[in-house]
């Protein structure tokens, strides 16, 4: 792990068109009701099975609600072999402080990740 970037920088980065892989490590339902833009959802419990999905990534940027266990994905990020060039980071303080430095959030209907708020779900068997 190569650290933390906070919200502004991570914010920067975006506006430039850096190559950043955004991994929002959150269960799939709070990433649906809102993410970093450009993110993607590798819960934490599948990263282990699924970091061979960042393999040749330059840059990572691990996020979660607070920016604790964000540090600790980044950690095992950092650890596998295929990222061992990656520069690994943790968003300090999480989407909590994305938000509380005023910065939006992208939702499932937006990107076309997955149900949105307007969804009503499967049909009721009654």
């Amino acid at each position: 792990m190569d650290g933390e970037i906070d919200p502004a920088g991570l914010a920067a980065l975006l506006e430039e068109g850096e190559d950043v892989r955004i991994v929002d490590i959150r269960d799939g339902r709070a990433f649906g009701r809102g993410h970093v833009p450009d993110s993607e959802s590798i819960p934490f419990p599948e990263l282990t099975t699924r970091v061979a999905e960042l393999e040749g990534a330059d840059r990572i940027v691990t996020v979660c609600p607070h920016g604790i266990a964000s540090r600790q994905a980044a950690q095992l990020i950092g650890s596998y072999e295929g990222t061992a060039n990656a520069r690994v980071e943790s968003l300090r303080g999480g989407i909590e402080a994305w938000q509380e430095e005023g910065r939006e959030l992208e939702t499932a209907d937006e990107d076309g990740d997955g149900p949105g708020e307007d969804d009503e779900g499967p049909d009721a068997p009654f």
